[in-house]
């Protein structure tokens, strides 16, 4: 087995007028016992030789294994180690690398920062989950967990511990709070909000109601798109904005495009909108607005030129952040969706900022035309296959889950059907050669047979009036 075991106190070789090995320089000072040799192995020093031993043993069938991990690997402080290893290496969309970094820096780091990686088990996800749960709501603890999750798997696979506590102990991770069923907009509604936006944005009202346009899909949609012949339009792209307020196009959610058709009275009002707002061409880097360092990234960052049907007033690309904190939650309350705080009848609270105007609106974002979209196709009857189609959804899955109790009649055609199935029982026509059938016949000769006199005679008559003929025999071959 590779590798050996070293005593630093003591001379390898005795002294060759006494028999004897001599002390070294190291006499008395640190640990006695060195393990060193085996390769790829930094060396290890013990007390006793008893544990030099056995580390050296389960180290050199570990590395043959390929499954050895240094615990010493595992002493960086786990802030230290997002900051300095895990962060810098991710590879988040810029529009999302904010939305994580607050995550981290805000849940992970505080409450775990100071310990060490391989610190990390059981009891501290435990307390931490605890903690977190008082934080924030659950579905923003299962988001964090997951990026936890992430970081402690990257320095498993990075062989700084031997194993990644959130998926030993995933019974820990927060679970979902009560989901809340997609809900659809009122006609009324719909074209209230409308009626509380710029003249020029309005149209972003009909392309998400119209079409089931996510919002940067709707705001990165280009007059080109449009086949008007065929009546329908291409959603190929959507308008992002990194952490910095950099606008670029990328590919819609889940990388997929689709084809949408138009309804007739929403093409003339796109149209109309059109003859208003002359389309501007728009020129953006494609998935990422940072400077490409290498050949491929110059290629995969070329920019793309659409002419978009909607812009600010100084013909910028809409950010979709400012678009709904100036523009869309005044249109919300003027259609008397949602309502203004009263900062003075709320507790002072440092997190909360200063001149919030309105409360939590994430229910009531841009997202809900989508689901308008969603309620009028199903409650017109139109297939889920097909609504899946034109929503983009990764499976029809999704869009049973998410817009099932928006199918028509469903419960009701299945409270009908069972309500049938437990009517009057129907005779049953069974098969002349079934099991079924011959349990059924014989059964009914058991029964003659023990009939009384008058029913055997009535029989014996029956039978009487009968002519049997005997069938020939077939010929042989």
């Amino acid at each position: 087995m590779a590798g050996y075991i070293e005593d630093r106190w003591l001379t390898k070789r005795p002294d060759p007028e006494t028999g004897k090995r001599r002390r070294t320089a190291l006499w008395g000072k640190g640990k006695r016992y060195r393990v060193a040799g085996i390769p790829g192995v930094r060396s290890r020093s013990f007390e006793t030789s008893g544990d030099a031993k056995k580390w050296k043993d389960e180290a050199s069938v570990k590395k043959s294994e390929g499954k050895f991990v240094d615990s010493r690997d595992g002493q960086v402080l786990l802030g230290d180690y997002i900051e300095t290893t895990w962060w810098p290496s991710t590879e988040y969309p810029p529009s999302s690398r904010s939305t994580v970094r607050s995550r981290v820096w805000n849940h992970v780091i505080p409450l775990l920062g100071h310990l060490q990686l391989n610190e990390i088990d059981y009891e501290v996800l435990k307390q931490w989950r605890k903690d977190l749960l008082r934080r924030v709501a659950s579905s923003s603890a299962q988001a964090i967990w997951a990026h936890l999750n992430s970081i402690l798997e990257a320095a498993r696979k990075g062989r700084r511990i031997a194993e990644n506590p959130c998926r030993e102990h995933s019974e820990l991770r927060p679970e979902a709070g009560e989901g809340r069923k997609a809900k659809a907009w009122a006609r009324s509604t719909v074209d209230g909000i409308r009626d509380g936006l710029p003249e020029h944005y309005r149209v972003l009202v009909d392309l998400g109601a119209g079409l089931g346009l996510r919002q940067g899909e709707a705001l990165g949609l280009g007059a080109e798109d449009f086949d008007w012949e065929a009546g329908t339009v291409f959603v190929q792209r959507q308008l992002r904005h990194d952490v910095h307020g950099r606008a670029y196009y990328c590919l819609p959610k889940g990388k997929k495009t689709r084809r949408v058709p138009v309804a007739p009275r929403l093409a003339a009002r796109i149209r109309e909108h059109l003859a208003q707002h002359t389309p501007v061409s728009t020129t953006l880097p494609w998935q990422d607005p940072e400077e490409p360092l290498t050949e491929a990234e110059v290629k995969q960052r070329r920019p793309r030129t659409a002419h978009l049907l909607v812009v600010t007033g100084a013909g910028e690309p809409v950010g979709a952040d400012v678009f709904n904190r100036i523009y869309w939650k005044p249109a919300l309350e003027s259609a008397g969706v949602i309502a203004r705080l009263d900062l003075s009848t709320l507790p002072p609270v440092k997190w909360r900022r200063p001149k919030k105007t309105y409360g939590d609106t994430r229910e009531h974002g841009y997202h809900c035309l989508r689901h308008t979209y969603a309620s009028v196709n199903l409650g017109a009857g139109e297939a889920p296959a097909a609504v899946c189609s034109w929503m983009g959804h990764a499976s029809l899955k999704i869009t049973l889950e998410v817009y099932g109790h928006m199918v028509p009649g469903a419960v009701q055609r299945g409270l009908a059907a069972i309500d049938d199935w437990f009517d009057a029982p129907q005779p049953q026509n069974l098969p002349q050669d079934s099991l079924a059938a011959a349990l059924a016949r014989w059964a009914e000769e058991f029964t003659l047979v023990g009939a009384g006199g008058d029913t055997k005679a009535g029989m014996n008559k029956q039978f009487k009036r009968v002519n049997f003929v005997e069938e020939p025999e077939s010929p042989k071959e």
